[in-house]
């Protein structure tokens, strides 16, 4: 260990601010490492929390060791020795002796502790003994060294329960136990109690009577650090940690509540009122009948959206359940308060999809659409640029090509397709401006961030469980190569009937990495591909030669052109495919009502979101879907 002198007398007392070299054992150089775990001055190290926790059996002596047994044994070396057989093989044992006797612990291969475990060093070890010949051996151990006074009874009840912090390079665990150890005795009563008792008693009986066995008051601060670092039972460290989760759920809640009250008291956005009129306007444009939980959504939106500060809302639904009906009427109130309204997709295949959408619902109105995405040429991108800096675009459709250079003449309102496809601050952009427009978010699968903002009071959540009248149910199927032929000769039967089907293969080819191309635009995750998963290019060669020769069949996915890829998709819209073999670039958003099969290959490759949205994909229609 390297110790340094005492800074000065004015600094000789330990506080909860001593810089961390000063702390005894520790030094400049190793300070410098500790810093790498965030470790600066005393304090850091109270909070410095144990990823968990070893259980040992309580200290045991010689005569009560029994084969098989878990057991504790603490004492001093008396003798080592590193033998080494053959090159590169090596034995190293040792003798562990106390006043009740003495075992051996034995390492085979592991030269460097020889390095660790000298000659009159103390040391608590833990594992489980057998006996070779007269005498107790352990196998490779686990071990700790211990100074003279940290040295339990061993008469004690119970074994020492042990914290396992995070570690870095340099550090041992050794090390940062006996930092803590008296740090924490030392500093923990400095520390000032933020929660007051009544409210720790009030948490306390509110968990027991929900099952947890803790005292009737949750530990103050300083007694949970003692109990997190130092346990002297396991009651003990739940009840530290107990506190400690309340302590941080409640910091976060408070936060939160902060933000909150900053949206509605600093923030200001148009008042959008949707009169009795505008509505019913709205809803005639809907050829079909809405869902109970569609017009309920719709009427909290409105409320929403007539307030002077930012809607902040998430619409959560099933693939399939109209949450798309209900951004676009949405999008109408703003339009018809004499604002815009912007959708943002993660994919240019969705947002031009909602863009046909739009255009066609909205063909007889005087609501004008534009459609930005990174396709476009550069005198176009210009002009719709400038038509949106103007005004003379009412609804604005794009992909992540809105964020960069585009100024919004009077933005009232900005919904976010796929919300989880998109980073926290791409999702906020849109939101930089001197007024704030309102936001509205939908997802399907939302991302565990989304669960916490509207569990605890920071986004608005509405539901959609309903799903359409006359949809279809969607049979799932988990087949293996025996079912191959089978398959393929129903998808001939359901085209054969007039249906269509995907075909979805995880890759585009053997140079390309990723399972997950439907944000190609942004990054690939760096996994190689395994050999025996099919690429959409061999699948689409093998089924249009193969089983499903005479069908039409399609090709698409994300390193294809923009105006190709779009070419595909409207053709298998219009019918004109009879089977559109793809990768994951349909996985969002994609509305074909006649695509009533699916046959997803390399299941394993997907995460289980992108499985539950390409399911959403068939039965969209009337029509039950098979997704095999």
């Amino acid at each position: 260990m390297n110790f340094v002198s005492e800074p000065s007398s004015s600094e000789s007392t330990l506080t909860l601010t001593t810089p961390i070299q000063y702390l005894l054992g520790v030094g400049p150089a190793r300070a410098t490492k500790l810093r790498k775990l965030g470790l600066r001055i005393a304090r850091d190290i109270l909070f410095l929390f144990p990823r968990n926790h070893t259980f040992p059996p309580p200290p045991t002596k010689v005569a009560d060791l029994s084969e098989g047994e878990p057991a504790t044994f603490i004492g001093t070396i008396t003798d080592a020795e590193l033998m080494s057989r053959t090159p590169g093989k090596s034995i190293f044992a040792a003798i562990v002796e106390n006043d009740s006797g003495a075992v051996r612990i034995v390492f085979f291969n592991q030269p460097f502790r020889a390095e660790q475990l000298t000659f009159e060093t103390q040391v608590r070890i833990s594992g489980t003994p057998k006996l070779a010949g007269l005498r107790w051996e352990f196998t490779h151990p686990q071990y700790e060294i211990v100074q003279e006074g940290e040295l339990p009874d061993e008469d004690a009840p119970g074994g020492l329960i042990l914290a396992n912090y995070p570690l870095t390079e340099g550090i041992k665990q050794s090390d940062l136990r006996r930092l803590a150890r008296p740090l924490v005795n030392e500093l923990a009563g400095q520390l000032t109690e933020v929660l007051p008792e009544r409210l720790r008693s009030e948490a306390a009986q509110r968990l027991n009577a929900a099952g947890m066995e803790l005292p009737d008051v949750l530990p103050g601060i300083s007694d949970a650090l003692r109990g997190i670092h130092l346990p002297e039972s396991e009651a003990d460290l739940t009840a530290a940690q107990t506190r400690l989760v309340f302590q941080e759920l409640l910091v976060m809640q408070l936060a939160l509540a902060m933000r909150r009250r900053s949206l509605t008291s600093e923030l200001r956005a148009p008042s959008l009122e949707c009169s009795a009129t505008v509505r019913n306007r709205i809803l005639r444009r809907f050829p079909f009948e809405l869902t109970g939980d569609q017009r309920r959504v719709m009427d909290v939106i409105a409320c929403d959206m007539a307030r002077q500060f930012p809607m902040n809302r998430l619409l959560q639904g099933d693939v399939g359940s109209g949450k798309t009906v209900v951004a676009i009427f949405a999008m109408l109130v703003a339009v018809a308060g004499e604002h815009q309204a912007t959708l943002m997709a993660p994919t240019e295949v969705l947002a031009r999809q909602h863009y046909a959408t739009l255009k066609r619902m909205l063909a007889d109105s005087r609501v004008r659409i534009g459609l930005l995405c990174g396709s476009l040429g550069a005198a176009e991108r210009r002009d719709t640029v400038e038509k949106i800096r103007t005004g003379e675009l009412d609804i604005v459709i794009g992909t992540q090509a809105l964020l960069y250079g585009v100024e919004f003449h009077r933005l009232g309102l900005c919904v976010i397709d796929e919300q989880h496809k998109f980073g926290v601050k791409q999702r906020v952009t849109l939101r930089d401006g001197g007024v704030d427009p309102h936001y509205l978010v939908m997802s399907a699968t939302p991302i565990p961030r989304s669960v916490a903002m509207t569990q605890f009071g920071d986004v608005d959540l509405s539901t959609l469980r309903e799903k359409p009248a006359g949809r279809g149910a969607v049979h799932t199927y988990l087949a293996g190569d025996s079912w191959r032929d089978r398959w393929w000769s129903f998808v001939k039967e359901r085209v054969a009937e007039g249906r269509q089907a995907f075909v979805v293969a995880p890759r585009v080819g053997p140079e390309v990495e990723s399972a997950d191309e439907e944000l190609s635009e942004l990054i690939d995750p760096a996994e190689p591909p395994a050999e025996d998963i099919t690429s959409v290019h061999s699948t689409y060669e093998q089924l249009r030669t193969g089983p499903l020769k005479g069908l039409r069949v399609g090709l698409l996915h994300g390193r294809m052109a923009s105006d190709e890829k779009q070419q595909v998709m409207e053709s298998f819209a219009e019918g004109e495919l009879d089977v559109l073999v793809s990768t994951t670039v349909i996985e969002v958003g994609i509305d074909v009502p006649n695509a009533t099969v699916m046959a997803i290959l390399g299941g394993n490759r997907f995460g289980l979101a992108q499985l539950h949205q390409l399911r959403g994909r068939v039965s969209r229609g009337t029509h039950a879907g098979h997704v095999c």
